[in-house]
């Protein structure tokens, strides 16, 4: 899949678990950066509704988006965790 010029890889089922354990529904989170989206600047918050099949975050953010975030290309962090860029680097 590719999203932005960016070639996004597919994750396996074990890595989406890990996703789903690692931002349940309720989770919030900070956004520091979404690859090609002018709309959703650093520092918007959003609420985790769900995770999809594919891993895809799938947020409601204050300014009313309910744009998915990419855990292989978008920056964000949970709210009350210390900040990393890429915090959820799937590793095999």
């Amino acid at each position: 899949m590719v999203k932005g010029g960016v070639i996004i890889q597919i994750l396996d089922r074990k890595q989406v678990e890990r996703i789903r354990k690692m931002y349940p529904e309720g989770t919030q989170i900070c956004l520091d950066e979404m690859e090609g989206e002018r709309n959703m600047p650093s520092g918007l918050k959003g609420k985790v509704c769900y995770v999809d099949d594919a891993g895809q975050i799938h947020v409601n953010w204050e300014n009313g988006s309910s744009l998915a975030v990419l855990p292989e290309v978008d920056s964000f962090h949970k709210i009350g965790e210390p900040h990393k860029r890429k915090e959820h680097d799937m590793q095999r």
